[in-house]
């Protein structure tokens, strides 16, 4: 069993969406580092159960079950400043909260809320439009509404 199959459905999950999205050639080190990180990952000098993986090209999932030991605030800095390296590794911008992931076919299109609202108005995306909802709060929202319509998300508001 991997870590992903032991966290619990309510585990803690925290989505950063990377603009512009991941070279192929990167991925293999960008995951082994997120799989070092999250192995290593500690609270309080105890041992979190948590786990971390890229997923297509764009967005890196960090996860922690705190049935075994909660995240702390000094934790989660932790993690933070891991991000924060990453970005200048990779040179990509992790912390845009404002610009949106659309999937239209097989593409993810990223755009920025005033580009997103615009598309809309101009039919060239609609509320069946899948949206990837980067605010989901437990593994069993990231499996069940990370991706959905935009009609079915909060980036409803924006259009």
């Amino acid at each position: 069993m991997n870590k992903y199959e032991q966290l619990s459905p309510e585990s803690r999950v925290w989505i950063y969406q990377s603009n512009p999205a991941f070279l192929e050639d990167d991925l293999d080190e960008l995951n082994t580092q997120l799989s070092n990180f999250s192995t290593h990952w500690v609270s309080h000098n105890q041992q979190l159960l948590a786990f971390a993986k890229v997923y297509h090209r764009q967005f890196i999932v960090l996860m922690v079950d705190e049935s075994q030991a909660g995240a702390s605030g000094c934790s989660i800095d932790k993690s933070v400043h891991f991000m924060k390296t990453l970005e200048f590794r990779y040179g990509v911008n992790l912390f845009d909260r404002m610009t949106f992931a659309v999937k239209k076919g097989d593409e993810i299109l990223t755009m920025p809320k005033d580009v997103f609202a615009k598309e809309f108005s101009a039919g060239n995306i609609s509320e069946e439009t899948l949206v990837f909802d980067n605010l989901v709060k437990t593994k069993a929202d990231f499996e069940k509404s990370w991706v959905k319509p935009i009609s079915e998300s909060w980036h409803k508001k924006f259009v």
